[in-house]
């Protein structure tokens, strides 16, 4: 998808995410709402959801796609976002060290903390695709920019 048509989804959903999720004072139904709505509106997303933070492991949340590892302990690329405390794309998961593949198909990743009020990492947006470098700075502006709804 060319940056410019990307631009324009993500400012779709923003708004459209703005009027859902101000509906919601739950957390786990806002990331529900915006894993179920980025998986079916953008096509070359092949998982999304959220892994919270649960002491030094990530404990599965709200996501669409397949099957989805439970625990993330030790390594992978949403444990390093959280230790590192900022956004990592990953255009080829296969060159991440310990990477955990938790489905073989994907290919690329990026990974957007989610932070409390205090500034504090509580989870993190993990997305994957079946294509390599599928996620640029555009896809981490816009994002982190969703992220920032959560209330």
């Amino acid at each position: 998808m060319n940056t410019k048509k990307k631009e324009g989804r993500y400012e779709r959903l923003y708004t459209q995410l703005s009027g859902l999720l101000a509906k919601s004072p739950d957390a786990t139904a806002q990331m529900a709402t915006i894993a179920a709505i980025l998986f079916n509106k953008m096509d070359y997303f092949f998982w999304c959801g959220f892994y919270r933070v649960d002491g030094d492991r990530l404990i599965v949340g709200p996501y669409q796609g397949p099957a989805a590892c439970q625990i993330l302990e030790g390594r992978g690329v949403c444990l390093a976002a959280v230790e590192q405390q900022k956004t990592l794309i990953v255009p080829d998961v296969h060159s991440f060290p310990g990477h955990i593949a938790c489905d073989s198909r994907s290919l690329s990743e990026i990974v957007i903390p989610v932070r409390d009020k205090a500034g504090k990492i509580i989870a993190v947006l993990d997305v994957d695709s079946k294509e390599l470098a599928s996620f640029d700075e555009t896809d981490a502006a816009h994002l982190e920019k969703i992220i920032g709804l959560l209330s």
